[in-house]
């Protein structure tokens, strides 16, 4: 422990009246919501419910791709509530460039709600088709290009 880590453990203990519990503090994070919204109306009550919040730093609003960005020391569970608590569809905003997805055309990405250039943000669970076989046929690996010796005919 250096200096500035004696000086801050000090000040954590008498700050805290002597008592070693620390209080977990909250990081600054940037929170995207998917918001229905339709006119000027919408778009402020929006932003007055969220604005209220303790910890907001910022919000901004994108109404037509129906986006809110709120940034400030907040859980993201509470700004969704908040948000749904105006009387407004409200969701973790769901894209991602589609450019970050492997197959941005696949069914479950491909939404066409979707702002220009965004698709479903999904997992990669869409899996190649692979055959498997359950037997070992000998007719196909007798005639193999990985044996050469497999056809001594020719």
């Amino acid at each position: 422990m250096g200096v500035s880590g004696t000086l801050e453990y000090l000040s954590d203990l008498v700050g805290s009246g002597g008592h070693k519990h620390k209080k977990k503090k909250k990081q600054l994070q940037t929170v995207e919501l998917k918001v229905r919204m339709d006119c000027d109306g919408c778009e402020l009550k929006v932003k007055n419910a969220i604005s209220s919040m303790s910890g907001v730093k910022k919000v901004e609003i994108n109404r037509k791709q129906q986006r809110v960005t709120v940034t400030g020391y907040v859980d993201s569970n509470k700004v969704l509530k908040k948000a749904k608590s105006t009387g407004k569809k409200a969701e973790i905003w769901p894209y991602v460039p589609y450019n970050l997805v492997a197959q941005p055309y696949a069914v479950q990405a491909y939404d066409k709600k979707a702002p220009p250039g965004y698709v479903r943000n999904v997992e990669n669970t869409v899996t190649t088709g692979t055959v498997t076989r359950s037997y070992d046929d000998p007719y196909t690996s007798m005639f193999s290009d990985d044996n050469p010796n497999a056809c001594s005919i020719m």
